[in-house]
């Protein structure tokens, strides 16, 4: 008999929290692209990323993967 869960992996995250909403992409508008500041003390860098599901301003990221950034809408 095996067991179906699974343990979770040690995966380094970086916290990182969203200062605006730039707007929605995607084929059907289902990502929003935000602009996000990282948490982290001594970290003064903002990047665009893109989230999939409900967003606002102040919320809390957790980034399993912090040096992509997103391509900027176009307008």
């Amino acid at each position: 008999m095996s067991s179906a869960v699974t343990e979770a992996e040690d995966v380094p995250v970086t916290l990182a929290r969203v200062t605006k909403v730039l707007g929605r992409t995607g084929s059907r508008g289902g990502v929003t692209q935000v602009r996000v500041d990282f948490v982290e003390r001594g970290q003064q860098r903002s990047i665009i990323r893109n989230v999939k599901g409900p967003v606002r301003e102040g919320d809390m990221l957790t980034l399993m993967e912090c040096e992509r950034e997103a391509r900027r809408l176009r307008g």
